[in-house]
């Protein structure tokens, strides 16, 4: 595998220092951690889980996960539920509560960015931020590869 030149490096460098304060104010918006948002987001999309299952989806330790659950299931926004053929497994639910807090979340966010676009943004930087955005899923795709 080949590292990318010096100019892809500072451009690399240049796109996380722009990308900083964006994902900071996306951040502050929302009440939960970007972590349990992908959580929520999981549950919601893919169904229960368990811990490793969660852990592996969203490459983080099962330690975490656990933290995580146990703190979403404090606020209710998660259930956890014995398997009823394995004892020893243990599922993790979304509830109502937890669907409708990540609706909320995602929500804040979405307007601060809405609001920051029509604002700040010409109609021609609209365009331009609208043709980088399959750009970014592509890298986002290949980054979850292993």
């Amino acid at each position: 595998m080949t590292h990318g030149s010096m100019t892809d490096q500072l451009m690399t460098r240049s796109f996380f220092d722009a990308l900083r304060p964006l994902l900071r104010r996306l951040n502050a918006e929302r009440t939960l951690s970007t972590g349990k948002l992908g959580v929520l987001s999981h549950l919601a999309e893919q169904g229960r889980a368990t811990s490793s299952e969660l852990a592996a989806a969203m490459h983080v330790s099962p330690q975490a996960i656990s933290l995580s659950a146990g703190e979403l299931e404090r606020l209710g926004f998660v259930l956890r539920v014995p398997d009823a053929r394995d004892r020893r497994r243990c599922w993790i639910e979304l509830t109502d509560a937890g669907r409708q807090k990540l609706a909320q979340e995602l929500a804040t966010g979405h307007a601060w960015v809405d609001r920051a676009v029509a604002e700040r943004l010409m109609p021609e930087e609209r365009k331009t931020l609208e043709a980088v955005i399959p750009i970014l899923r592509k890298l986002g795709s290949e980054a979850s590869v292993d």
